[in-house]
């Protein structure tokens, strides 16, 4: 079965082709500047990337290029080969609690929940529509980032302010990064043999969530009514006093929409270090002595230390396994060492030779870091986003 991961963007497409249910990719691509006059595409095929500097007008024309690429090289020999098309859907508010079949109802759903997501939503339909109008006869299928964590609890979902504010606005936690934090559940579950596991997955990029699993269920995440709650990352801010908000318009006469934007997109990492949002940036200035790449990264390591402290504790104790994924998480050996060192009081320990072997540059990408005197074992374990897209798009069609 050919299956085909999408997440569309305001400017961008994102696509991975999958042979299920051997899991197989058989290309993927990345169609950028979508309606620029320097719009590009490049595409992966039997390990080979290749780049491609045509005008994009619109998603119609990337999914036209897209298909041109898929009968060129082979994939597939005419459009009834692709059995179905999984979208990325960022937001699906409370009202879906798993993936679902695209109709026009559920177009018009997430078009109405825009006002949650507005950078996301209306560029995940857009995605969806070129496609339905490409491949009529192809089902698709939404893989909503929200919904793995819709088994919260109410007393973990609501804020402590006015009801009707959720009532009639929405306003809740909603949690985002739930595919991620799935698939890392479903792997960690063949992992250590078990059909229900306590984790603390820690999923680090450039955007940054925790979540706090048990019996193989979402019951906290440290993103909140948006993406830009929980730690800081990095351009994203994180948790701050909301007062700081007000303050500041006083204070700059900037409006709303410039706080916004600035605790957005020139916050965390960035903000702290004035110069760098990349982590591998960071180390870098800290090797050359740098103090605000220190401090930066030392507040970092706090605020996720804090979280996964947090979570040890709503689980009682009872944690099958710390796991970190992501960019970040699977790659900076230094950094997951920091962290773990600063959790030695929860007796968690970190095996220093194993935890530098594995890196996606290297050998091996995934495994156990934690020493034997670790009472919580902690692993590294690439997150698959597109794939569990993919599967979730198999099992519905």
């Amino acid at each position: 079965m050919k299956i085909l991961s999408v997440n569309a963007g305001s400017s961008s497409l994102k696509f991975t082709c999958f042979e299920l249910p051997e899991e197989k990719v058989l290309i993927s691509g990345y169609f950028e500047k979508i309606g620029l006059d320097d719009s590009f595409y490049t595409i992966k095929i039997n390990g080979e990337k290749i780049k491609k500097e045509v005008l994009i007008k619109d998603h119609s024309v990337a999914i036209s290029y897209l298909i041109k690429e898929l009968l060129e090289n082979g994939v597939i020999k005419s459009l009834e080969d692709i059995d179905g098309v999984g979208h990325r859907l960022v937001h699906g508010g409370d009202k879906y609690n798993k993936s679902v079949l695209i109709d026009d109802d559920v177009i018009k759903t997430v078009s109405e929940l825009s006002s949650l997501a507005p950078l996301h939503n209306p560029a995940n339909i857009i995605g969806v529509k070129a496609f339905r109008e490409a491949m009529p006869n192809t089902k698709m299928v939404g893989v909503f980032d929200t919904a793995f964590h819709q088994t919260m609890a109410e007393k973990e979902y609501l804020y402590p302010v006015p009801k009707e504010w959720y009532q009639k606005y929405g306003v809740r936690k909603y949690g985002f990064h739930g595919t991620s934090h799935r698939y890392i559940t479903k792997k960690m579950e063949e992992i250590l043999g078990k059909d229900k596991v306590n984790i603390i997955s820690c999923h680090i990029g450039s955007g940054g969530s925790l979540c706090c699993i048990k019996d193989s269920k979402s019951i906290d995440t440290t993103m909140g009514f948006s993406p830009n709650a929980g730690i800081m990352m990095g351009t994203r801010c994180g948790d701050i006093d909301y007062s700081i908000i007000p303050y500041i318009m006083d204070k700059t006469k900037m409006s709303i929409e410039e706080v916004d934007n600035i605790l957005n997109k020139k916050s965390g990492l960035l903000a702290v270090s004035e110069k760098y949002s990349d982590h591998r940036d960071i180390e870098n200035g800290m090797a050359e002595g740098d103090s605000l790449c220190n401090l930066a990264n030392s507040m970092y390591i706090d605020r996720i230390v804090g979280y996964i402290a947090k979570y040890y504790v709503m689980l009682d104790g009872k944690v099958d396994a710390l796991v970190f994924t992501a960019g970040l998480g699977e790659n900076a050996r230094e950094f997951r060492e920091n962290v773990v060192n600063k959790l030695s009081s929860l007796n968690m320990k970190i095996d220093v030779l194993e935890n530098n072997k594995i890196a996606s540059y290297l050998e091996k990408t995934e495994g156990k870091i934690s020493s034997e005197e670790s009472k919580i074992p902690i692993y590294v374990v690439p997150t698959n986003e597109e794939l569990m897209i993919a599967l979730d798009t198999m099992e519905l069609i």
